[in-house]
C-alpha cells in the first residue's frame, strides 16, 4: 500500500512538472495572443464607438457608427453579398471536397500525386491565383470562354464586368482554391473510420451506396462539422479575391464586408466606422458559430 502511495505521489509530481513546463513554453504564445489579438479586439471594440478619421483625434460618438451602418445602403449591400458568397461557396466546397476525397481514398495508382495536385492551390498565393483567374475570365481571350465557344458553341458572359456573373465567378474561383484543404481534412476523417464497419456491412450484403449512407456519412459528421464551421468563418473574411478580381464591382455586386471595411479604413480613413464594420462582422460570425455548436448534437455522431 505504501509503495502504491509512493508511486502515486511520483506520478502526481511528474504531472505537475509537465504542466508547469507546458505552460512555460506556451507563455510567449499566450503573451502574443493577449497583446496582438485580444488587445486589438478590445481596441477595435472601443474605436467602434468613436469618430476617428486618423487625421483628427478620436472622439466619443456612442452608437452613431452603428446607426450609420444600419442606414448605409453600401454596407447593407456588402452584408447581403457576403451572405450570398457564404451560401454559394460553402455547400459547393463541402460537396466537391467530399466527392474527391472519396475518390482519393481508394487504392489507385499515383494517388499521392493526385493529392498533391489538389492541394497545390491551397499553398499558392491567393493574389497569384486571383490574377490567374482574372485571365481565365477574360471575355475575349480567356480560356473559359474559349472552351465554351469551341466545345459547346456558347458565347461566354463577361464574367467580371457583369453584375449577374461577377459574384458567381468569385465563388467558383474561391471554391477551386480552397478545395484541396477540405479534401485533406475529409481524407483524414475517412481514414479514421475503422474498416470493421465496412467488413460487417459487406457480410450483411450492403452495396457501395448503402455503406456510404449508413457508415461513411454518419461517422464523417465530426469532420463535416469542422469543415462547415471553418468554411463559414473563412467565407465571411473574403477579401483578396474581390480586391484583385473586381474591386467590389461592378456596381458593388461583389462588395463584401471585409472589402468595405478596407475601403473605409485605408481609402477614406474612417477608422471608427471601419471598426464598427469589423465588430458587426465578428458578432455575425460568433452568432452563426454558437448556433452551430448549439445544434451539433442533433446531427453530429462521434465514434
Amino acid at each position: 500500500m505504501k509503495k502504491l502511495l509512493t508511486l502515486g505521489g511520483i506520478k502526481t509530481k511528474l504531472g505537475r512538472s509537465e504542466t508547469f513546463w507546458g505552460y512555460l513554453f506556451l507563455t510567449p504564445t499566450l503573451i502574443g495572443l493577449a497583446v496582438f489579438s485580444a488587445g486589438a479586439v478590445l481596441a477595435t471594440l472601443g474605436l467602434s464607438f468613436c469618430r476617428w478619421t486618423i487625421l483628427t483625434p478620436p472622439t466619443w460618438g456612442g452608437l452613431v457608427n452603428y446607426d450609420t451602418a444600419i442606414h448605409d445602403p453600401v454596407f447593407i449591400t456588402a452584408l447581403v453579398n457576403t451572405f450570398w458568397f457564404t451560401i454559394g461557396s460553402v455547400p459547393l466546397n463541402l460537396v466537391f471536397s467530399l466527392f474527391f476525397a472519396l475518390l482519393l481514398n481508394n487504392k489507385i495508382k499515383g494517388v499521392t500525386i493526385y493529392r498533391t495536385i489538389y492541394f497545390m492551390p491551397v499553398i499558392s498565393s491567393i493574389v497569384a491565383v486571383s490574377l490567374l483567374w482574372s485571365w481565365l475570365y477574360d471575355p475575349r481571350y480567356g480560356l473559359i470562354n474559349y472552351l465554351l465557344h469551341t466545345l459547346f458553341g456558347l458565347n461566354g458572359p463577361p464574367w467580371l464586368s457583369d453584375t449577374d456573373w461577377a459574384m458567381p465567378a468569385v465563388i467558383i474561383m474561391s471554391v477551386w482554391r480552397n478545395l484541396g484543404y477540405s479534401i485533406v481534412i475529409f481524407l483524414a476523417g475517412l481514414q479514421g473510420i475503422a474498416t470493421e464497419y465496412y467488413e460487417s456491412a459487406e457480410i450483411d450484403g450492403a452495396n457501395w451506396y448503402q455503406k456510404i449512407k449508413q457508415i461513411t456519412m454518419p461517422l464523417l459528421t465530426p469532420t463535416t462539422f469542422f469543415i462547415l464551421i471553418t468554411s463559414i468563418i473563412s467565407s465571411f473574411q473574403v477579401f483578396e479575391q474581390t480586391y484583385v478580381l473586381t474591386r467590389g464591382g461592378p456596381a458593388n455586386s461583389t462588395m463584401t464586408l471585409v472589402y468595405y471595411l478596407f475601403l473605409n479604413a485605408f481609402h477614406w480613413f474612417k477608422m471608427g466606422y471601419a471598426s464598427t464594420i469589423g465588430v458587426i462582422c465578428f458578432i455575425i460570425v460568433l452568432i452563426v458559430t454558437l448556433f452551430q455548436l448549439r445544434y451539433q448534437k442533433k446531427w453530429v455522431h462521434y465514434q
